[in-house]
């Protein structure tokens, strides 16, 4: 896709690009900026080799300004997300609270995988299954 959008950026040309611009910028700022753990650095250099293209095609100062606008929405949306989430920790408790042992959960587990990575001789406790006891009717 990061292909097709250079391409097509070239193909358009300077003048008819300009009104696409922060649509055509938004994925590619998105793998820029993104922290992920299996990221391909492959499509990072993509994304960055498209973005010097359009840099030279657009000029600096209207390219400036799109990619200024993209970041502007990103960072927007992710004080949106931030603010949807605290206030649904006020709103609804009982799901936050069920998060929340989700996350300690994951974190303990994650633990667990590093100590045995680290020290493979040292086996770190696992949590007992009780499958059959929650297989079980309980009256």
């Amino acid at each position: 896709i990061f292909k097709f959008l250079g391409a097509i950026s070239v193909d358009l040309g300077k003048d008819r690009i300009k009104p696409y611009l922060p649509t055509i910028l938004t994925p590619l700022y998105r793998e820029l900026n993104s922290n992920y753990a299996e990221q391909d650095p492959t499509l990072k250099n993509l994304s960055q080799e498209i973005i010097e293209l359009l840099k030279k095609l657009v000029g600096l100062e209207a390219f400036s300004l799109a990619f200024s606008s993209v970041q502007k929405q990103a960072n927007q949306k992710r004080a949106m997300r931030k603010k949807q989430r605290a206030l649904q920790t006020v709103a609804n408790p009982d799901i936050a609270a069920r998060r929340k042992l989700k996350r300690h959960k994951n974190k303990a587990e994650t633990r667990k995988r590093k100590i045995e990575s680290l020290r493979p001789v040292h086996k770190a406790k696992r949590h007992r299954s009780h499958a059959l006891k929650d297989l079980a009717m309980v009256e």
